[in-house]
């Protein structure tokens, strides 16, 4: 992704927050309905970043007083809204389906409203076909919300979550592997086009996400901070296609994954985004423990990104 493309900037050498720990911050998802009930109440345990989620659509949203209560919110603080989310499949020609394309459209014209260049969500599936059929449709939906998104100054990017489909049928996304991403990269050149990425949705493929994110690092535009837990025991036992489960969702912290190497990662590919923690997977780190889960991932992550900030002593 060039540079034309990314909004953010770092501050110049010197400056309030130049070359710190937080050139990328980390958050949690948000449901776009319970901004002002959730988003006070999260502040004060360090949160520095909110993904704003629509799921399958923006429904009765009024999206301009719902800029004003979350700018309000927000007022007065370093947090910020890193991306809205819209969760749904565009590429069926149904009311849902339309609903979701009117969604998309909808969410990039008022992206800046939020302080965000960025909006996220799934790129959909033709229903019940393998997932190069999904192709030409994926073109003709994207093609024009891409460029729509081009002239507004905002990037698209599509979540790597496979919904319980695979390579031969689905309904929901197309985006969850690296097969994927080249035919749909090639089948959308905009330098605006990029993945929301997290190392779960690899991991219960049994992808490694460290090869996969050092390869793909450039188009990773938003990162869901969601881990897992594999299984090998399981999986040497009774294989992945029987009863017995054999991966778990995690919250980060609690899961395989190195988060040290990940935020490295980013970090040597110039990746100055954020990591907003999905939650509500966790099988135990849930119902009334899912915010001490969520804040022990927090801080975990912060640890991983360096801890706290320590200025250049020899300036």
């Amino acid at each position: 992704m060039s540079e034309g493309h990314r909004l953010w900037r770092l501050p110049e050498e010197g400056v309030e927050g130049g070359n710190t720990m937080h050139d990328i911050k980390i958050g949690t998802l948000v449901g776009a309905g319970d901004v002002k009930k959730n988003v006070p109440r999260l502040l004060p345990y360090g949160f520095e970043s909110f993904s704003l989620t629509f799921w399958e659509g923006i429904h009765d949203h009024d999206l301009e007083r719902l800029a004003e209560d979350t700018q309000a919110v927000l007022a007065g603080g370093d947090a910020r809204i890193s991306c809205l989310g819209i969760y749904a499949n565009p590429l069926i020609d149904t009311e849902k389906g339309l609903a979701a394309r009117s969604s998309w459209e909808k969410l990039i014209k008022a992206a800046r409203l939020f302080g965000t260049d960025l909006v996220c969500g799934f790129a959909g599936r033709v229903l019940e076909v393998s997932m190069p059929e999904s192709i030409p449709k994926f073109k003709e939906v994207f093609t024009p919300l891409a460029e729509l998104a081009g002239k507004q100054g905002v990037r698209l990017a599509f979540e790597n979550c496979n919904m319980g489909g695979d390579w031969k049928q689905g309904d929901w996304n197309i985006a969850f592997n690296q097969q994927a991403w080249e035919l749909m990269f090639e089948a959308l050149p905009y330098e605006n086009i990029g993945l929301q990425w997290e190392p779960c949705h690899a991991m219960v493929q049994l992808i490694d996400p460290i090869s996969q994110l050092r390869k793909w690092a450039q188009k990773v535009f938003h990162v869901h901070g969601k881990d897992a837990t594999i299984a090998w025991d399981v999986i040497k036992e009774y294989g992945i296609l029987g009863g017995t489960q054999f991966a778990w969702h995690r919250t980060p912290g609690f899961g395989d994954s190195n988060w040290t190497d990940i935020i490295s990662i980013l970090r040597m590919s110039g990746y100055k985004g954020n990591i907003d923690i999905e939650g509500w997977h966790d099988p135990v780190y849930r119902g009334e423990m899912e915010y001490v889960g969520q804040v022990h991932g927090l801080n975990y992550l912060k640890n991983c990104r360096g801890g706290e900030w320590v200025p250049d002593l020899g300036k």
